[in-house]
């Protein structure tokens, strides 16, 4: 069985409860891009992945070049069957046309558009898929099409797979101020004040990031807290996340990264995209930021609003006050916070 998703590392993880249950009656190949690979090795249930740079998915997208298609193609060959998974405003169809050529016979996905031969199990969005779910669930109904429901007993929360025994937590809240996009990002200000505070209560602080958030990271904890940034792989990460007993982060892979280790979550989610599909999963959190924001649904990658309202307006203290509210729930919560239970 091949498995499809071919964004990032976030979708990624947000795919596992959909793979779980593919994965009870086949053994599961995925396909991701490039940054969806270190997630798809955590996911239980993924036997092997394999990594493609999709032309159509790709917010930085390689150029389309027959040679690179043609080995697609080939490399696809010899799979009983595909479920292809795909966020509301994806298509399937140019990867069913490759599964087609390579031969694939059964293939499921989600298209509003009609699909012809490309599809044997399509789902409609909006009419037999509710768009208005979260995003794992959307992945799941596809699997489900396809005839896969999720396993007895298997709750469909996220899940990742983790070192055992966990090493030694090395901070209390977790900061991860970067995001894949900036207009996703809490101001580095903002997250720098909210750091020293909370290390002023007297919490262990680590601020986490990827390679090229190294500055941002340095910027944000300062002194006064321990600078992971660029110095863990995605499990260490999960591990990081998995021993903190909160995690303040704006709504990126690592978001879901601490929901799959079940981590309560401060969400500084930007409104570009429906909270309903993309915020934590199915975990304790704090949603903050203006849900309500000129750039409510844009789906923008820069902010197109001056000053960034929707979280330049999250104060420090709203952020510490949440954390507070998770760790010892007796707390109240500022403006613009919505309380959300697993």
């Amino acid at each position: 069985m091949l498995v499809a998703r071919l964004d990032g590392a976030g979708d990624v993880l947000l795919a596992g409860p959909a793979v779980r249950s593919i994965a009870r009656s086949a053994r599961v190949t995925m396909l991701v891009g490039p940054a969806g690979e270190e997630a798809a090795r955590l996911l239980p249930g993924v036997a092997e992945v394999r990594v493609w740079a999709c032309p159509w998915v790709l917010g930085d997208p390689p150029p389309v070049r027959r040679g690179e298609i043609d080995a697609l193609t080939d490399d696809l060959a010899g799979f009983d069957e595909a479920v292809v998974l795909t966020s509301f405003h994806q298509s399937p169809l140019p990867l069913a046309l490759v599964l087609r050529m390579a031969g694939v016979p059964r293939i499921t996905g989600a298209s509003a558009d009609y699909p012809g031969a490309l599809l044997d199990v399509r789902l409609r969005p909006g009419e037999t898929l509710d768009e208005d779910q979260p995003e794992p669930e959307r992945m799941r109904a596809i699997a489900a099409a396809a005839g896969y429901p999720l396993p007895p007993g298997d709750d469909g929360r996220l899940d990742v797979r983790l070192p055992s025994p966990l090493p030694e937590a090395p901070a209390d809240v977790v900061v991860h101020p970067g995001a894949a996009v900036d207009a996703r990002r809490w101001p580095a200000g903002h997250a720098a004040e909210a750091v020293r505070r909370l290390a002023g209560e007297g919490w262990r602080v680590a601020v986490t990031g990827g390679p090229g958030e190294r500055d941002l990271t340095a910027q944000v904890a300062g002194d006064h807290a321990l600078d992971l940034g660029g110095r863990t792989s995605m499990a260490e990460l999960a591990a990081v996340l998995a021993g903190a007993s909160a995690v303040v982060v704006g709504n990126t892979a690592a978001a879901h990264l601490a929901a799959a280790v079940g981590t309560p979550v401060v969400s500084l989610f930007a409104p570009v995209v429906p909270a309903v599909r993309w915020r934590p999963y199915r975990v304790p959190q704090v949603l903050l930021g203006d849900q309500d924001a000129p750039c409510r649904d844009t789906r923008a990658r820069e902010c197109p609003v001056a000053g960034h309202p929707c979280l330049a307006s999250v104060r420090p203290d709203d952020v510490v006050a949440a954390v507070r509210r998770l760790i010892h729930p007796a707390v109240p919560l500022g403006p613009l916070t919505e309380e959300i239970p697993a």
